[in-house]
């Protein structure tokens, strides 16, 4: 891929964009290829050095702040007709709760998961903290000279400490997994405001 194949399909993918943020992102992979060119490397090389265009894009949606792609999405690009107003106003006992529910329903989604989330590390720091409590407690009754309480008290700790260990690690996994999900679903969501135009 040459430099203005890369630059159309860069420029292509962030349609969405506002017209000030494409042409200084088109400028500036224009100059990165560029300067890698005057170091000697061939125009294929420099623009393969860079990467694929859609992780380009991908990154460069990761960076842009949801509220500019709606701002942009938003802005009107002619005056509405009097009976797209009417419309509008007609329609908004319907479509303004919907897409109120619609918005409640995606939120107690993603509360639901991350109370999932919460128990999981309160289930681990319930087993730690019985574990502590249970060394407390075979101390007590060694002190009190009860040596088969303790051992009994001494054996359900390390149950404890087992099961928390293994724990720990389904929830360090779980908690990572569902950051991943939520990145995904913000690019995702991103995708949905840009790149739309050139189709």
């Amino acid at each position: 891929m040459n430099k203005q194949e890369f630059l159309a399909q860069l420029r292509c993918g962030l349609s969405g964009l506002p017209q000030d943020d494409i042409e200084e992102r088109v400028i500036f992979y224009g100059e990165m290829i560029d300067d890698r060119m005057e170091e000697g490397v061939s125009e294929a090389e420099a623009v393969s050095a860079i990467g694929n265009v859609s992780d380009v894009i991908s990154q460069i949606l990761a960076e842009t702040p949801l509220t500019r792609l709606v701002k942009e999405k938003i802005k009107p690009r002619r005056v509405p007709r009097p009976w797209e107003i009417l419309l509008i106003i007609l329609g908004f006992p319907v479509w303004f709760p919907l897409l109120i529910a619609a918005f409640a329903v995606v939120l107690a989604i993603y509360i639901v998961v991350w109370s999932v989330i919460v128990s999981l590390w309160a289930a681990e720091a319930s087993l730690w903290a019985g574990v502590l409590c249970g060394i407390v407690s075979a101390a007590v009754f060694a002190v009190r000279r009860n040596g088969l309480t303790a051992v009994l008290m001494l054996s359900i700790v390390l149950c404890c400490a087992g099961l928390s260990v293994f724990l720990f690690f389904g929830c360090k996994a779980a908690t990572k997994g569902i950051l991943r999900l939520t990145k995904k679903a913000g690019l995702w969501v991103k995708s949905l405001f840009v790149g739309k135009e050139a189709a």
